[in-house]
């Protein structure tokens, strides 16, 4: 059976998925965490069983290299060969690629040349490529991008207003995040509601450790919370989300900080959920504390307001809703910020199920049936979609192939 990889390599970590492609059967998952560092840690499941070892990860060809001797090892794959595909998560594919695209020389140029969009992740992404190519050479490698999902957007909804030139020359524009996320829950989502999904106006809440929502019109993502960067948008775990941008250098001043670089960090890493808590980044944490705690509370409730703004912005967008998906971290297993979000949202009809509300990590309606606008709660599944476009590729790549015309060279005397 031909089995297909899907990859997303982090600075120090690989976490991959292994398919069956034929019934969509997940074989085996797992994670190489703390790669180049200290103390490395392999744990993979495959059926009822889990591998757990301690190992020194060198780098991201060491850690490959481990993967597919352990798949053999473990008896997940007979042969290298069952392996037909591998499809790495890039997160930076600027204006430049519109959807996924089978690896090649070029194509890794031009990601390396996207690199000062995503500095910390397009490298380790394209380590994760290469590592993969040199090991196995006849398996089709593809590269899904996470910013690709929002290259429909229209103009008024990725150009910024700043000089023209910034956006003309520096590829200065919103590009969005999570774009593999919301693409895949929105098709789900369409299937549940029995209807096309070019039909449908959608908005997908991807909440989790980082968070963004999409607008979907007719099929297409129409606008995003996120920017140049994920670090704009809504409340995150510990992103700021959308601040005035003088903020920026009045706090350098107040702080004596002495590089732009250092606020920044903050804004990524001290800010959002655990900023304004003091108490965590995680959501689990702080509303087991929201009840008798003031900024817990005010940190869920800044939360919510956000989602419940962008929500209100892309209805007026779009001229309408259909659904809200919920997926992700907190989107999948908190009920408590569901309804929430969804009692904020009562003037659009939406009536909370409750029962159905309170399940985590399934695909549900949350909504009751005679609700003017349907709730969703979907498990996203980001592995899978990377694995259906690996497919894609390959299918296309082999009919090209079959249909490409025979040239017999005529030799003359």
């Amino acid at each position: 059976m031909a089995k297909i990889i899907a990859i997303n390599a982090g600075s120090s970590s690989l976490k991959f998925k292994l398919f069956e492609m034929e019934g969509e059967k997940v074989l085996a998952q797992g994670l190489f965490d703390r790669i180049g560092i200290s103390n490395g840690t392999i744990k993979i499941k495959y059926g009822e069983k889990e591998y757990r070892k301690e190992a020194e990860l060198k780098d991201h060809a060491v850690a490959v290299k481990r993967l597919l001797q352990l798949l053999l090892k473990l008896g997940i794959v007979q042969d290298f060969a069952e392996i037909v595909g591998v499809g790495h998560r890039v997160v930076a594919g600027g204006e430049y690629f519109k959807k996924s695209v089978a690896v090649n020389s070029r194509i890794i140029r031009r990601i390396n040349e996207l690199t000062e969009y995503a500095p910390i992740h397009n490298p380790a992404n394209l380590m994760g490529i290469e590592a993969f190519r040199k090991i196995l050479p006849n398996a089709v490698s593809v590269a899904v991008f996470d910013t690709s999902f929002h290259q429909t957007m229209p103009k008024e909804n990725y150009v910024y207003s700043v000089p023209y030139e910034w956006y003309h020359k520096y590829g200065a524009r919103r590009y969005g995040a999570h774009g593999t996320s919301h693409r895949y829950v929105v098709q789900v989502a369409a299937h549940m509601m029995e209807k096309p999904l070019k039909q449908l106006k959608l908005i997908s809440c991807h909440l989790g450790a980082g968070a963004s929502l999409c607008a979907v019109k007719n099929g297409k993502s129409f606008d995003t919370s996120m920017g140049f960067t994920p670090l704009t948008g809504i409340t995150m775990a510990t992103r700021s989300g959308d601040v005035d941008v003088s903020l920026i250098s009045f706090m350098m001043q107040k702080l004596d900080m002495h590089s732009m670089p250092e606020v920044i960090y903050d804004l990524n890493k001290k800010s959002g959920l655990l900023g304004i808590s003091g108490i965590s980044s995680d959501m689990r944490d702080i509303e087991a504390k929201c009840k008798t705690d003031e900024r817990a509370q005010l940190a869920i409730d800044i939360f919510v307001k956000d989602v419940v703004k962008y929500v209100g912005a892309y209805m007026a967008e779009m001229g309408g809703l259909d659904g809200i998906i919920f997926t992700a971290g907190i989107g999948e297993n908190s009920g408590y910020i569901r309804e929430k979000i969804m009692k904020r949202l009562e003037f659009l009809g939406i009536e909370v199920d409750e029962k159905a509300n309170a399940k985590r990590g399934v695909a549900e309606f949350i909504s009751t049936p005679t609700s003017r606008v349907a709730a969703l709660m979907i498990p996203t599944n980001e592995e899978l979609m990377i694995a259906r476009d690996v497919k894609t590729i390959i299918e296309a790549k082999i009919e090209k192939e079959k249909l490409a015309p025979v040239v017999i060279k005529s030799h003359s005397n």
